[in-house]
């Protein structure tokens, strides 16, 4: 079996969430709280009109009101 056989079966991207995970979840309790911290995002948007930006939206709120979700 090739070492690249996990691309016949999902992206790449998908393959490093769930290295990343595996990761973050072998460390200690304190180092897995910080790395979950650090793998969170927030996604916003902003629409300019005449050179003023108007309000920025979150496009996933839920993530934003708390850390106490793994970050997947």
């Amino acid at each position: 079996m090739s070492s690249a056989t996990w691309r016949n079966v999902f992206t790449y991207n998908k393959y490093a969430q769930i290295t990343a995970r595996a990761v973050r979840q072998s460390l200690k309790e304190t180092e897995r709280v910080a790395a979950e911290k650090r793998g969170v995002t927030a996604l916003r948007y902003q629409k300019w009109e005449n050179g003023v930006g108007g309000a920025q939206v979150y496009l996933n709120p839920e993530e934003d009101k708390g850390l106490s979700k793994p970050a997947v």
